[in-house]
């Protein structure tokens, strides 16, 4: 609603006016000018004035503009994970995750070298993942910038493990396009299989459930890549031993 130059643009009256509306802002939508004028202290003129500063034509086009506004930026109410997580490991039971699960096992074992790349959430949880992985004799790495060097010997009969609720991140599509071009396989782990990054891969894991958001955050539940990370761990070192 308020950009960064209008804000930058307001003059001490009409900052005294932008702080009110900011904090009042579900009051504001219901009042009339001539109330606003008298709660703020200015006169109506210079609250005309103030709305055509931010592209209104007049008082009740900057009503319906804040009224859209308030209700786009509405607080959301956020649901248990419990659904999500349960109906993930019902489809898990049922389903062929099992057999992707050691194809994407098979693949890595037979590897020299494991990396994991990943972004925000998904780049914790590799990092997570290279640990884990670590930890069951299958020494991996996580790689957070596309352009650390990893070395021709490192990369040769390498894996790379791709992490991505969406698969359509833009750092991760380049960072493995550059890693498949430099000759390593790819595993990705993401929420569906029509994704950029899924059809980018050799096998892919998908985990299907609903995405969820607050304020532009991805707050999706990490709980199934994790249950897929670690459970190809542990059957990477059933096939090592």
């Amino acid at each position: 609603m308020f950009t960064h130059e209008m804000i930058a643009s307001f003059n001490e009256l009409e900052t005294s006016l932008y702080n009110y509306i900011s904090q009042n802002s579900e009051k504001v939508v219901y009042m009339r000018i001539r109330e606003l004028a008298n709660e703020t202290h200015v006169s109506t003129a210079s609250i005309l004035r103030f709305c055509k500063k931010i592209n209104c034509e007049g008082f009740s086009e900057f009503k319906v503009k804040l009224k859209m506004y308030a209700e786009a930026n509405k607080k959301t109410i956020l649901k248990s994970p419990h659904h999500s997580v349960a109906e993930f490991f019902e489809r898990t039971v049922s389903g062929g995750m099992e057999e992707k699960l050691k194809e994407a096992a098979a693949l890595a074992a037979d590897a020299e070298s494991v990396i994991f790349i990943g972004v925000g959430s998904s780049g914790i949880l590799s990092e997570y993942g290279a640990r884990y992985f670590s930890c069951l004799g299958k020494l991996s790495m996580y790689i957070k910038d596309p352009y650390f060097p990893a070395h021709s010997h490192f990369r040769h009969n390498s894996i790379t493990i791709a992490l991505s609720v969406s698969g359509e991140g833009d750092s991760t599509v380049t960072h493995l396009n550059q890693l498949k071009q430099e000759g390593s396989r790819v595993i990705s782990i993401t929420n569906h299989k029509h994704s950029t990054i899924a059809k980018m891969s050799d096998v892919n894991i998908s985990y299907y459930v609903t995405e969820e958001w607050v304020e532009n955050a991805n707050i999706t539940t990490q709980i199934p890549a994790m249950y897929i990370l670690e459970s190809m761990a542990r059957e990477i070192y059933k096939l090592r031993e």
